[in-house]
């Protein structure tokens, strides 16, 4: 085999391993040849896309659906020198490495993803072709974390829910709850403080549960698939009857979560609050109240700026 080896690497920007808007990607093609060979072109892409695909039964039959959407793609024609008048390339045996650098787009980049029914991804490709041989080709994938893209006002819009409810079966009484958040936006790995108040005026006994969720929502053909995730569940101090509490209680968002998406077409991420009172032998009353992950690290200016200020005016909850 002329070609050993044909591989293609880039180099960290972060502990983290990934890339921001804006963002130089640079990195190295390695071509490793057994012998002296003609190259006619050594080309380099980098390219962002997202796809989403399910099917559902509808009566008999099974429906297909799906869509893509493409971000960018960006090419390098050559990253060798040309040392001949035909601009192909001739390599001795041995190992050689041909640098490149992309910059990535400023605006309009969602985060790598992968979901239940499709994925957000971002790839680096290498193309090596020669006279009356297949062309070698190869590829790595690269994690892209969007910068934070919303205006300050929508992610510090405090959040609100109440619900009350009669207790019917097998008691009597009254349940009800207000629950506040501070705020909308919150970083991977920051605490959400939920504050609030309880009132158990039933015969039985209530237990508030709180629960962060995902949704994942796949969109194609006109057509929704949906897919929620718990991400975090704990428990609150028991009520017993004629009691009423007032709450601060602090989840902790995980650090390892998806930021949330909804600069993309086909796919959304979502997070909700879910604040649930759980009652013996009758329907739990529920609340819920919107979340916007963003990125661990994103600062107070990025947040007051935002890079897109028209998602402001956005109803992204629907």
């Amino acid at each position: 085999m002329t070609v050993r080896n044909f591989a293609i690497e880039y180099d960290a920007l972060n502990d983290h391993n990934t890339f921001s808007n804006g963002d130089t990607l640079a990195g190295r093609v390695i071509v490793e040849v057994s012998k002296e060979t003609k190259i006619k072109t050594l080309t380099v892409k980098a390219k962002g896309k997202a796809d989403v695909a399910w099917t559902e039964t509808q009566g008999e039959s099974n429906v297909a659906y799906w869509d893509k959407e493409k971000y960018f793609s960006q090419t390098v024609l050559s990253v060798v020198p040309e040392d001949k008048a035909d601009g192909s390339v001739t390599l001795v045996a041995g190992r050689h490495v041909f640098s490149f650098a992309f910059q990535l787009p400023y605006q309009g980049l969602p985060s790598s993803f992968k979901g239940a029914h499709g994925k957000i991804h971002y790839r680096l490709h290498a193309k090596l072709s020669r006279s009356l041989r297949a062309a070698s080709k190869t590829e790595t994938k690269f994690n892209f974390l969007a910068r934070a893209d919303y205006d300050q006002s929508t992610l510090m819009a405090p959040q609100h829910g109440s619900k009350d409810k009669n207790v019917i079966f097998f008691a009597s009484g009254n349940i009800s709850m207000d629950i506040f958040l501070p705020k909308t936006g919150y970083q991977q790995g920051e605490g959400l403080v939920v504050d609030g108040e309880i009132v158990n005026r039933s015969t039985r006994k209530i237990v508030p549960k709180y629960i962060i969720y995902q949704k994942q929502s796949f969109f194609a053909g006109g057509q929704r698939a949906v897919h929620t995730t718990q991400i975090l569940k704990e428990k609150g101090e028991p009520l017993v009857s004629s009691t009423r509490q007032n709450l601060t209680k602090v989840l902790v968002i995980p650090p390892e979560i998806s930021t949330s998406i909804h600069n993309c077409r086909i796919l959304k991420v979502e997070y909700r609050l879910k604040v649930i009172l759980d009652v013996s032998f009758t329907k739990n009353p529920v609340i819920k109240l919107p979340l916007i992950v963003l990125p661990n690290g994103t600062s107070s200016n990025v947040l007051e700026a935002g890079l897109y200020p028209d998602l402001a005016k956005m109803n992204i909850f629907n």
